[in-house]
């Protein structure tokens, strides 16, 4: 069932790789190695959190790629609003909006990072035909014997990035302001884990791998690529993390019918297919969460850098939370957390 699942996810990764053709991506050149502590999703992991009198609250963060720009309009009303969290996990884009925010990024430096586009170009450096175009001569030094992960960039340019934005007494997981987990898989042994300790920004690295467009990331004799291969928006591995209550935000397209002409384009049966794969994996899991928020990003490609889909993302986040609040605020009021007055 595992192998089946994994097979069928791994083709949905490959589906992406052909979307993105023509699509800006990151080439990074510098390589550093860095060690993060890591815990398979089986084993979980007891955060330590502030309030511990009271449910613990924790947000679940789905991958979804320049789509995360949502994230920020949902992490401006819930803060805004005074509703708590202790902890988040987050897979792909959302592990890098939820780091950072951990690490205490303020949300207007990550909104106007979303907003003018800086975060996605710094993400996406390169155009990939660019990339394809050069492939050959990247090809060159295992001629004379130097093997390297496959894949088309590394993404060490944005690693370093993320980190250059954080304070340096909070560039190790450990030492964020709540408990927090970028999920990722492992190509050793097939299992999701929760990276939870050592650099913030290899971390986040590791759990935005694509496969087959980033070279996959080394972390202690383990080779982590996305963790949205199978943990797209990590509502269990937020209660592994140690959330009595979920809050997860599901960034995916909608799916609704289309015209049998649409399918004659170039690229529309893989974008098509990308679309349904990724609702058909992300459905369940956000079943296991107490409160969904599903902001409206239709039309917004995974890899854009306008300027105009950073904003209007950013949008759609605030407007899907506003939309969610009553209930966040009910379910938390019976859990004695708010007041319905609030």
């Amino acid at each position: 069932m595992f192998v089946t699942k994994l097979s069928r996810t791994l083709s949905l990764m490959s589906a992406l790789a052909i979307c993105l053709t023509g699509a800006q991506v990151a080439l990074a050149d510098d390589s550093t190695t860095t060690t993060t502590t890591t815990t398979t999703a089986s084993s979980g992991l007891a955060g330590t959190v502030a309030h511990a009198h009271r449910p613990r609250i924790g947000l679940a963060l789905g991958g979804g790629g320049a789509r995360g720009a949502a994230h920020i309009g949902v992490l401006k009303v819930l803060q805004a609003e005074g509703i708590p969290i202790d902890m988040i996990a987050g897979t792909s884009i959302g592990s890098i909006v939820g780091g950072l925010y951990s690490a205490g990024v303020p949300l207007d430096k990550l909104e106007d990072d979303f907003s003018n586009a800086k975060l996605m170009k710094n993400f996406m450096t390169v155009p990939l035909t660019v990339r394809i175009i050069v492939a050959p001569i990247m090809v060159l030094p295992r001629l004379v014997g130097h093997k390297a992960y496959d894949g088309l960039y590394k993404g060490v340019k944005f690693r370093n990035f993320c980190n250059n934005m954080v304070d340096p007494a909070k560039r190790n997981i450990e030492n964020l302001d709540r408990p927090f987990a970028a999920i990722s898989l492992s190509l050793i042994d097939g299992e999701e884990h929760m990276l939870t300790k050592g650099d913030l920004g290899t971390a986040l690295q590791a759990s935005s791998a694509v496969p087959g467009l980033r070279k996959p990331v080394e972390i202690d004799g383990n080779l982590f690529v996305d963790g949205g291969v199978l943990a797209n928006v990590p509502v269990e591995y937020t209660r592994k993390l140690g959330a009595d209550f979920v809050i997860a935000v599901d960034i995916d397209e909608r799916v609704e019918p289309v015209p049998l002409k649409e399918f004659k384009k170039a690229g529309s049966v893989a974008r098509r297919m990308l679309k349904l794969e990724l609702n058909g994996l992300d459905k369940p899991m956000c079943k296991g969460a107490d409160v969904v928020i599903h902001p409206n990003t239709d039309g917004i490609s995974l890899v854009s850098r306008k300027k105009s889909d950073g904003l209007r993302g950013i949008k759609a986040g605030e407007e899907a939370a506003r939309q969610a609040l009553p209930e966040i605020k009910a379910k938390l009021a019976s859990l004695g957390v708010l007041s319905l007055n609030k």
